[in-house]
């Protein structure tokens, strides 16, 4: 409640970004860190998914496994896919059409 209801998502964010960019500057350094970083995966059957990942010299050096899920937590990342794989199509579909350099 730093901002009593107004405007913690932000906050968050911010820390969520703040934690990142110092996971990939220490990695790029030599530190190698662990983040959760959505990127090209093979954890799932989606082409992209977020998940725990090593950082180092060279970016993401490993990709983690998701772990052990419970059968709630396993409907639950079905329900998700239907979604992310909407997003993902979306996405790709756009980076096709633009320029992105």
């Amino acid at each position: 409640n730093a901002k009593g209801g107004k405007g913690s998502a932000t906050l968050s964010m911010a820390y969520a970004g703040a934690r990142f960019g110092k996971a990939v500057l220490a990695g790029l350094s030599g530190r190698r860190r662990v983040e959760c970083a959505y990127c090209k995966s093979d954890v799932s059957d989606l082409p992209y998914f977020s998940q725990k990942v090593v950082f180092g010299e060279g970016g993401i050096v490993k990709v983690l496994p998701l772990g052990e899920l419970n059968e709630y937590e396993t409907k639950r990342l079905e329900e998700a896919k239907e979604q992310l794989k909407g997003e993902i199509d979306t996405g790709l579909k756009y980076a096709e059409t633009e320029s992105l350099a």
